[in-house]
């Protein structure tokens, strides 16, 4: 018999190779185990990393302020993660670690920088200072590109929201207390918006890491 007609074996390949939509189904199913391989031990360990010492929730100020931020767009043009090149240490301060950010939801991580990295700016100003450059930025910085916030002075805060904020942060593992939610509307009687904003940045950086401190080697080994 010649070898032209011997029939060649069936070739599993070739049927998936010739039929596209099983070709999709399949890779599809490779790629969802994949990224599941990858993304499930990455949940178990984010819920194992625990707060930095002194890392509380936002107080109900602060909290206003950091949805304030992201509300306007901060996170577009400022970063609040510095990285462990040595560059970057020695502007910014001790590189960020995963404990500092249990409470931030979502997080400011990022790598866009128009603006420089926030995440020490906590104490670097007076309130006033801060004040002065959100209302217009070039009264303190005159080659600053960053846009003026005036409004902030005069928009009130709104208790309800920043309750149910609270109680919404609660409902995912944030210790707030129900005595927390109830001082809500006195933490932020007479407040505006500007002096939110201001708390959450005096805020930020605040429970860093000091270089040899116990808190450092802590840190990183998170």
């Amino acid at each position: 018999m010649s070898q032209d007609n011997v029939k060649p074996e069936n070739n599993k390949h070739e049927k998936i190779e010739k039929n596209v939509g099983l070709m999709a189904v399949l890779i599809a199913v490779a790629i969802s185990f994949g990224g599941l391989a990858e993304i499930v031990p990455l949940m178990f360990q984010a819920e194992a990393v625990e707060p930095a010492p002194g890392v509380k929730p936002y107080p109900a100020l602060e909290l206003a302020g950091r949805d304030i931020y992201v509300r306007e767009g901060c996170y577009n043009c400022h970063s609040q993660m510095i990285r462990t090149l040595r560059f970057e240490t020695e502007r910014y301060g001790h590189y960020s670690l995963a404990g500092e950010s249990v409470y931030d939801r979502p997080f400011q991580w990022g790598s866009k920088r128009t603006g420089p990295d926030l995440a020490r700016v906590g104490g670097r100003y007076s309130d006033d200072w801060h004040q002065v450059h959100l209302i217009n930025p070039r009264d303190v910085v005159p080659q600053s590109n960053m846009p003026a916030y005036p409004w902030l002075a005069d928009a009130p805060l709104n208790v309800d929201s920043v309750a149910r904020r609270m109680g919404a942060l609660r409902a995912l593992g944030d210790p707030y207390t129900d005595e927390d939610i109830a001082g809500v509307a006195a933490a932020l009687d007479g407040k505006t918006e500007l002096d939110a904003m201001v708390a959450y940045l005096q805020g930020l950086g605040r429970h860093a890491p000091r270089p040899g401190s116990q808190a450092n080697a802590t840190g990183a080994a998170q």
